[in-house]
């Protein structure tokens, strides 16, 4: 039997100390982050005073109170005592976990027993030792076979077998497996118990579209332009599903405010036709709880929705917590907006920069008020169907605001997911992802160079990684990347790419397939002609057309579970700063990319593999299977690559 579990309450310690314990968001506030079925490390730095051995194991308590015991293992470098188990969650909902660190007897005499042995001292204690512990292995012992090698052992176990048998059955693996089963774990000392929540597999792992659905059917009659609607998307949501994608994005949908509209280019002298931004939310026809008419209606949405998952998409909707100067709220809740010194409302600005058609909230005046709105609509728009919502900068409200509305979505709606559109500072960019949002955009727009992508990756997959999921953007409304501006065609599948196969879920902005890529000036990251302020109608079996691409990413992203998770995620080394090597893991199923960031030349160079990070052997020959080419190759741990601007990348499913 275990000694009873001890703790030091002065200094925190257990009688076997556990430190350094991970996954823990801010000393356990809010839990870690996992989906359904992912593999998971748990992690924590476990010793004693003297020399007996340590043993550990983590306790999984899932969300009905069921408890599961997983072992340990003692990881390299052993002076610094790490300790690690990989689990997989079965179940969504809030799990819990602790780890015992305890006293291990049965390693403890193995170690002595070994040097003693080979040193021909001591044979008789040892084999006294050895009957002691079977003494106390054998009351706990149920199974009749594994009764019956305790009595065989028990037999063998003799002073007079001498020190060479004893050696050999020391090491027996029967002897092993049975002390893994049975053995005594003495001074159990149990830490507290930390939360992870489980969210569905979406949470984690997605191709994302955005798409207006004013533009799509949107046409001039008579020089006037008619907004495209929701019915007008059904053929376009076919396309959308055939290239792979999983989840179908809109910017808002509400009435558009008319005070203040912007025109094109984000101009301030809009006409007629201009139909406005629609982060610019509110009129006489409602707010956030309407539908612009020039859309459709609810029952139109409806049919939207319904369509979207016949196809196997699920419909993202932008939750955009402001107003447009005719907002209904403005009316009815004037407290709920800040004040300028001249009485009038604060218009939303980041100077230079003004956004006069946008009111933001004050989330300190009637903060009740505005959260029981707020998870008002959110419900709304819940029983219509959506289940995930990007939010619109998250990072301008207060952080307990959206603790607040994560713990609830967590009770009441946990199959609700929220994508965190912040591109801002790190700490405020983390926090977000700790109290609760699924996923957030990233810095990968601007991460080009081979150093900044491995940097930020390593960050991402190994320190990040229990707390923020990635969401690796290739372009928005907002951002017109740099990278992309040249409209080379190579820059664009290379970015494809890196985002499909680095981050477990990636997006691509309508129009990115089309290879647009005009600048609104010279050195602006914006896009001429923003589709934020007017129609843009597109042909989309225009040619030049990346589509085959990416349905091809998305296809092999679907068939490889190692690229739709990111904590088992290594590079390996080129000889060339313009190739990037990297690998992901997840059980069998191994991919290794390798991928010219150079659009416009060929790039060749060594590249040198880190085996065990493939789950190979040093020296070892293996065959690789490009799944963008259906090509079979034969490598080792040295390999030379040669990538033309016509196929700047490999996608090697590696073959054990």
């Amino acid at each position: 039997m275990a000694t009873k579990p001890t703790t030091d309450i002065l200094s925190g310690f257990g009688r076997i100390p556990v430190t350094g314990i991970s996954p823990v968001i801010e000393g356990g506030a809010y839990p870690a982050k996992a989906v359904v079925g992912e593999l998971i490390p748990i992690r924590a730095t476990i010793f004693r005073e003297g020399h007996d051995a340590v043993n550990a194991s983590v306790v999984l308590v899932n969300p009905k109170g069921r408890e599961k015991l997983v072992p340990m293992q003692a990881l390299e470098p052993k002076g610094l005592d790490p300790w690690e188990a990989w689990v997989r969650l079965d179940a969504p909902g809030l799990w819990r976990f602790r780890i015992e660190g305890w006293s291990d007897p049965w390693h403890t005499w193995l170690h002595n027993a070994d040097a003693k042995l080979h040193a021909g001292i001591d044979t008789e204690l040892v084999a006294a030792e050895f009957q002691a512990l079977l003494d106390r292995v054998a009351p706990r012992v149920k199974n009749k076979r594994d009764l019956a090698f305790c009595e065989k052992f028990a037999a063998a176990f003799t002073a007079e077998a001498g020190p060479e048998a004893l050696l050999k059955l020391a090491f027996d693996p029967k002897l092993a497996a049975l002390m893994e089963k049975y053995g005594p774990r003495d001074l159990v000392s149990p830490t507290a118990e930390y939360p992870i929540f489980v969210d569905r597999e979406r949470a984690l792992c997605g191709s994302w579209y955005e798409l207006f659905p004013r533009s799509v059917g949107a046409k001039q009659v008579k020089g006037k332009w008619i907004s495209g609607t929701f019915d007008d998307c059904h053929t376009r949501l076919e396309e959308i599903a055939a290239m792979g994608f999983d989840v179908v994005y809109l910017p808002p949908i509400h009435p558009i405010g008319r005070s203040y509209r912007k025109g094109r280019n984000n101009t301030l002298d809009p006409t007629a036709n201009d139909p406005g931004s629609p982060w610019a939310i509110g009129n006489a026809d409602g707010g956030h709880d309407a539908i612009n008419p020039e859309l459709g209606d609810f029952a139109a949405f409806d049919r939207f929705v319904a369509k979207a998952e016949s196809v196997g998409l699920e419909v993202a909707l932008d939750l955009a917590l402001q107003c447009s100067p005719d907002h209904p709220w403005v009316t009815a809740h004037p407290e709920w907006f800040s004040k300028r010194i001249d009485g009038s409302i604060a218009y939303a600005e980041n100077p230079p920069k003004k956004y006069q058609d946008i009111y933001p909230l004050n989330f300190d005046n009637d903060p009740e008020g505005i959260y029981a709105e707020i998870w008002r609509i959110i419900e709304l728009w819940i029983s219509h169907g959506v289940k995930i919502f990007r939010v619109d900068n998250p990072h301008t409200k207060p952080l307990p605001f959206w603790a607040r509305l994560h713990a609830e979505l967590r009770e009441k709606h946990p199959e609700v997911i929220t994508l965190a559109e912040a591109f801002t500072k790190p700490a405020m960019m983390h926090s977000l992802g700790k109290l609760g949002f699924s996923q957030s955009y990233t810095y990968f727009t601007w991460r080009t160079a081979k150093w900044e992508l491995e940097q930020y990756l390593g960050e991402l997959s190994h320190l990040m990684d229990s707390f923020y999921r990635p969401n690796f953007f290739v372009n928005t409304p907002d951002i017109n990347p740099f990278f992309l501006q040249s409209g080379n065609p190579a820059a664009f599948a290379i970015r494809a790419v890196l985002a499909a196969t680095m981050s477990p879920s990636w997006g691509v902005y309508s129009g990115f397939e089309l290879y647009e890529h005009e600048p609104l000036a010279p050195g602006r990251e914006e896009y001429l002609n923003s589709e934020k302020y007017e129609f843009r109608p597109r042909d989309f079996t225009a040619e030049p057309n990346l589509s085959l691409l990416i349905g091809s990413l998305n296809d092999i992203r679907h068939k490889h579970p190692a690229l739709q998770q990111l904590r088992q995620f290594n590079f390996h080394g080129v000889e060339n700063e313009r190739i990037i090597a990297y690998s992901k893991r997840d059980g069998d199923d191994v991919m290794l990319m390798v991928v010219s960031l150079n659009p416009d030349a060929t790039e060749e160079g060594w590249v040198h593999l880190n085996m065990p990070d493939l789950g190979l052997d040093w020296g070892a020959r293996f065959a690789v299977e490009d799944r963008l080419t259906g090509s079979y190759f034969h490598w080792d741990q040295d390999n030379f690559v040669r990538l033309p601007p016509e196929n700047p990348a490999h996608i090697l499913r590696v073959w054990r």
